[in-house]
Formats: C-alpha cells, structure tokens, sequence
C-alpha cells in the first residue's frame, strides 16, 4: 500500500504478501472493500487513541502553545504511517469507511474541545464544541494537502495551518460568553 498506492492493494496482492492462501484470507477479508475498511479502521484507532493520550496528558499539563503541540503530534503520525497516507489520499476509500470517518472527526473535534476546556482556553460549551468541529475540520483538510504536497508534509502549509489556529482558537478564548 505505502510503496505501490491503494491501486495496488488486491486480496490476492495482500494474500501473497501475507503468506496465507486467497481462501485463507476471504474467511477474514472477503473482498477489497473489506481490506480497505479494516486498514482505515486501524488508522482511524491511532489517529484516536493519540487524541485520546492528549487529552489525558491536557488535564495534567499546561502547554504554553496546544496548536503546535497537537499539529506537531499528528504531522508526526502521518509521517510514521505511509500506508495511512496512501490509504486517504488514493481516494479508494469505501462508503462504510467514509461514514467511519465521519464518526472520526465528530470524535477528534471533541477530543480537542476537551483538551481546550482542560487547557482554560474555552468553554465547555455547544458554542465552543462547534468552534472545535470547525478548526478540526480545517486541520484536517490542511494536513492532509501538506502531505499530499510532500510525503514529509509541507512545512510552509503547516506553519499556516498553525498561525491559522492559533488565531481562530486566540479569538473563541477572548470573546465573552454570554
């Protein structure tokens, strides 16, 4: 997947390279669809359990800059999984794994709501829940352009993608709740 693109990725490629028959793998993985769902599914997991340890470590900790620690974080994962990149960015992805994606990002924008209600820098609030979905969402479409741009993601897209962050969340913490 990560050498080859998801282009590549068929049950009998993925037999192969597992050593175990075409047979043997459609017990578990009955067709390409459902490679491609358990390999989002995993990605999915990690990208969730780091937000998950970032919020752990949020109610502990205090971060004089959260957006550089969090773009950092997931810049970092994208570098670590290339299949993860070749996956998303191959634009083969399913309609089961596009709605598991969905559930994703509602689950990573309130993981960085908690993390910013931990941090004192908004409100734990549907207003500043929705500002979280909003720069989630932003995040996201960035960092994946900035790894679409070089596998190592594009250093200039990220540094706007956290000046951008820094500005919208800066600007949700000074405003007054009413």
């Amino acid at each position: 997947l990560a050498a080859e693109g998801a282009e590549a990725l068929t049950t009998t490629r993925v037999a192969a390279e597992a050593g175990v028959s075409v047979g043997a793998l459609y017990q578990y993985l009955p067709d390409r669809d459902a490679i491609v769902d358990t390999l989002a599914d995993r990605y999915l997991a990690r990208l969730e359990t780091l937000m998950a340890s970032f919020v752990e470590r949020a109610a502990r900790e205090s971060w004089p800059d959260p957006v550089a620690v969090l773009v950092d974080a997931f810049a970092g994962l994208y570098r670590s999984e290339p299949g993860l990149r070749a996956l998303w960015f191959g634009r083969h992805l399913t309609e089961r794994t596009r709605e598991a994606d969905r559930g994703h990002k509602r689950a990573m924008a309130a993981g960085l709501h908690r993390i910013l209600v931990a941090q004192g820098l908004l409100a734990d609030d549907a207003a500043a829940a929705i500002a979280c979905r909003t720069a989630f969402l932003a995040a996201d479409a960035v960092l994946q352009e900035a790894f679409r741009a070089e596998a190592g993601g594009a250093a200039d897209l990220l540094g706007q993608l956290k000046t951008m962050l820094r500005a919208y969340l800066g600007e949700l913490a000074r405003t007054p709740r009413a």
